[in-house]
């Protein structure tokens, strides 16, 4: 039984990586779901506002998986 337990845990590790990137994507479109709400009325400095806040969080989420991704080749 000792013997393997380390064996089943290296496996469950290695399932882990490989699979982490679609567990990342299916998080960020979890998250993508969360933001698509329609708002009616705007001006358009906040129009502007949305597209500058859009922008920001899609280069924060693409630098958070680019992080993760670095951390599991590490």
């Amino acid at each position: 039984m000792d013997d393997e337990l380390p064996k089943i845990i290296k496996k469950c590790l290695k399932l882990l990586e490989d699979n982490i990137e679609v567990l990342s994507n299916m998080e960020l479109d979890l998250e993508d779901r969360k933001e698509d709400e329609l708002v009616s009325d705007l001006k358009l400095h906040q129009l502007y506002d949305m597209t500058d806040d859009v922008s920001e969080s899609a280069k924060l989420k693409r630098a958070e998986f680019n992080f993760m991704r670095r951390k599991v080749e590490d």
